[in-house]
């Protein structure tokens, strides 16, 4: 009976420590994302706004201001290329580890950095990030805020002296609550932490204390920020018919051959960049120039881009022609590949979702060429080709499907995300976005020790049951 009290003790003292740690890192991802979001939208009304006159769309969930073309589109060049190079010397010259995606360094601090992060990579990571989102780079601010959260899990797990393995699952619950916050989709947040880590697995564990962190996080932010989804969707329910799911079906096949495609491109870039004989604090600026060039034509690659995909669910293409959205997916692709694969620092994630957003639409504009009477709405399209198409290159298909319900407040469209999503993520196969993610527990060196504990003592037992054998053959 003793024993069993000491266990329930120790129980509830460590549900009671991870219920502390999850909601400290939860407030400060949260108070992270807040302070991301101002200061992209700071750089991004100084760069933008006033050296090129280029006013970028909003979600609905983020004012819903409608976009003013470059005055000077020939600036727009300058402009990217001043971003990128401001962006490269304060992460080359200060924390090297701020480069590119923000998700992929926290997965590769988890398997192969025992969870440790340097105090100053997330101060570099937000302002780098924000100087190049903010001056136009193709780029997302979950990257960032990921790495934010991350960070602070790893400083407080230094603080409190915790084990490598809990310093891991707090630098994952970190970039979870990073992400519920910022996107306002505190269930996608906790799921993504959990699933982000390997291409087939779940990292179980992780998940308790990020709903809790996840939660905190957005409570804090929304707080401040306000609590509305950020896409505004009144047209996403369509009815569900046999020739709407075979229309469903269609945009998983194609996202998840874009998503090959994208990968693809990005590795590319990257590995075209790093063979580029310049320092490497100069390689942003030539990528912020080349996608200023592409920009300064079509300034819908810019930025995050979620603006525009709320314009196209609008049916507003006073601002957006419907004629250029395919060849939008094509350049919003490059444009990533060549903001991220410069050194740029910034989120896979959000430009996922713009160009799922673009293919959707793309998938919607020929079916109703083909087949006038479909009933299918362009809203339901554009909110699942963003769930299947970064379900398919992040390898998170249960995140995505919740994650777009929750930015767009609406969970009508389930069961045809999955239907797309699991298409895409079947055929993206091993292909993705994120370098470090492996295929399972069973590849990653945080779980090695797990699995020559195990491996040891089915050894020791198969040894044991044959000295036993041995013995009963002698007798």
């Amino acid at each position: 009976m003793r024993k069993l009290h000491l266990v329930e003790a120790r129980y509830i003292a460590y549900i009671v420590k991870w219920s502390l740690i999850a909601a400290l890192i939860g407030v400060v991802a949260g108070v992270g994302a807040i302070i991301l979001y101002d200061a992209i939208e700071f750089c991004d009304k100084v760069f933008l706004g006033y050296l090129a006159g280029y006013v970028d769309p909003t979600p609905a969930g983020e004012g819903g201001v409608s976009p003013l073309l470059p005055r000077n589109p020939i600036l727009i060049p300058l402009v990217t290329a001043l971003g990128g190079l401001l962006s490269g010397v304060l992460v080359y010259a200060l924390a090297p580890e701020a480069e590119g995606d923000g998700m992929d360094a926290t997965i590769d601090a988890f398997h192969n950095r025992g969870g440790e992060i340097r105090s100053r990579v997330p101060i570099v990571k937000l302002a780098a990030s924000a100087i190049t989102i903010g001056s136009g780079g193709s780029a997302g601010r979950e990257g960032p805020i990921a790495q934010i959260g991350a960070g602070f899990g790893s400083l407080l797990s230094e603080i409190l002296r915790l084990k490598p393995h809990e310093r891991r699952i707090a630098v994952v619950v970190g970039m979870g609550a990073g992400i519920g916050s910022i996107f306002r989709a505190p269930l996608g947040g906790a799921l993504l932490a959990a699933e982000a880590l390997y291409i087939n697995d779940f990292e179980v564990e992780v998940l308790p204390p990020a709903f809790i962190a996840s939660v905190v996080g957005y409570l804090t932010f929304s707080y401040v920020k306000g609590w509305a989804p950020m896409f505004s969707c009144a047209d996403a329910a369509s009815p569900l018919d046999p020739v709407s799911i075979l229309l469903y079906a269609a945009l998983g096949v194609v996202s998840g051959l874009a998503g090959v495609a994208f990968v693809k491109s990005l590795h590319l870039v990257e590995e075209t960049f790093r063979g580029f004989p310049i320092p490497k604090i100069f390689k942003p600026a030539i990528g912020g120039l080349i996608l200023g060039v592409i920009g300064a034509f079509f300034p819908q690659v810019l930025g995050t881009g979620y603006g525009w995909i709320q314009l196209i669910v609008d049916k507003r293409f006073e601002f957006i022609p419907a004629s250029i959205i395919p060849v939008l997916v094509l350049l919003k692709i490059l444009a990533t590949s060549i903001t991220i694969g410069s050194g740029g620092s910034g989120g896979l994630l959000a430009p996922s979702l713009v160009i799922g957003g673009f293919l959707g639409a793309t998938t919607w504009l020929i079916f109703k060429a083909a087949l006038p009477s479909i009933q299918t709405s362009l809203a339901s399209l554009v909110i699942v080709g963003m769930t299947a198409f970064f379900g398919g290159v992040g390898k998170v298909p249960v995140a995505a499907i919740v994650m777009a319900s929750e930015m767009t407040g609406d969970y009508a469209l389930l069961a045809p995300s999955m239907v797309a999503t699991s298409i895409a993520y079947v055929i993206t196969g091993r292909n993705t976005m994120y370098r470090y993610q492996l295929r399972s527990k069973a590849e990653s060196p945080a779980h090695r020790s797990e699995y020559l504990a195990q491996l040891e003592a089915s050894i020791a037992e198969a040894r044991s049951k044959q000295g036993r054998g041995n013995i009963e053959t002698r007798r």
